[in-house]
């Protein structure tokens, strides 16, 4: 008779408990400095050394590789350790997330009803926009990004709201980085090309997604922003073809557009 083994979720197959003691260990110390030197207001290697039950030496070249990733930084006059500028980021980007999906969910659901079509929500990343929040359309055929989906800027409705709001340096370091790699034949897949539409997008307010990802697809979005008037994300309707045709982009676009506004004011920003 044959066996068969049972997975344990959440680790892979080949896990191997004393063999991954010390990397998860290291990781360990390295978590439990960071909480320690986040509730300091300025510590010294000693502090930190006996808070944390680490010898001095250990701990201070967990320090300097959290130092190297902006995580904490370093006061050479007063040799104190505090935290860095990248915990904010992050941490910001989570209460971002967490903000925009809550509060942006009675607004495409609204959205949804008045265009028939799905609405999506997505964040910026550095190189890419990741799907956080949907509202399915009770249609048959539609549109579906499960919450994590990542896609390319230039080929997406979100990710060219967000780019037609950056200054050009920052739209040519991001392509440089994530390249423009032509999914269909009518992705954008040149900078004079994509330039024109995100001039044309920041012009109406709205964006279009034209088949430029997936063929018989289109979106139509608009950009959410920060306090800064930052572009951090946008929200977005999309459909088959057949369904969100081009004389209907003009009825969605104004909605789409309105309902970005209405998400921006929800949480603080400035459009």
């Amino acid at each position: 008779m044959s066996t068969v083994e049972k997975r344990q979720r959440g680790r892979p197959r080949a896990f191997n408990n004393s063999a991954e003691t010390g990397s998860v260990q290291a990781l360990d110390r390295a978590l439990r400095i960071l909480a320690i030197v986040a509730e300091g207001s300025g510590l010294s290697l000693s502090e930190i050394a006996d808070s944390s039950s680490i010898a001095a030496s250990t701990a201070y070249r967990m320090l300097t590789t959290l130092e190297n990733h902006g995580m904490v930084e370093f006061d050479k006059t007063e040799q104190l350790w505090s935290i860095g500028v990248e915990t904010y980021r992050m941490g910001s980007a989570f209460l971002r997330s967490r903000k925009l999906v809550d509060r942006a969910r009675i607004v495409m659901q609204d959205l949804m009803e008045k265009t028939g079509e799905t609405a999506n929500l997505g964040v910026a990343e550095d190189d890419c926009v990741v799907f956080v929040s949907q509202v399915e359309t009770h249609q048959a055929i539609r549109a579906f990004f499960r919450p994590g989906t990542r896609t390319a800027f230039h080929a997406s409705g979100i990710g060219k709201a967000v780019l037609a709001h950056l200054d050009e340096e920052r739209v040519t370091a991001i392509i440089k980085k994530a390249g423009l790699e032509a999914f269909t034949e009518k992705t954008l897949s040149t900078l004079p090309d994509l330039t024109r539409n995100l001039a044309e997008i920041k012009t109406r307010g709205w964006s279009v997604d034209d088949e430029e990802r997936n063929l018989g697809m289109r979106c139509v979005a608009a950009a959410i922003f920060n306090e800064f008037g930052e572009p951090v994300g946008g929200v977005s309707v999309s459909g088959p073809t057949v369904r969100v045709t081009p004389e209907r982009l003009f009825e969605i676009g104004p909605a789409v557009r309105d309902a970005a506004a209405a998400i921006t004011a929800m949480i603080g920003g400035k459009a």
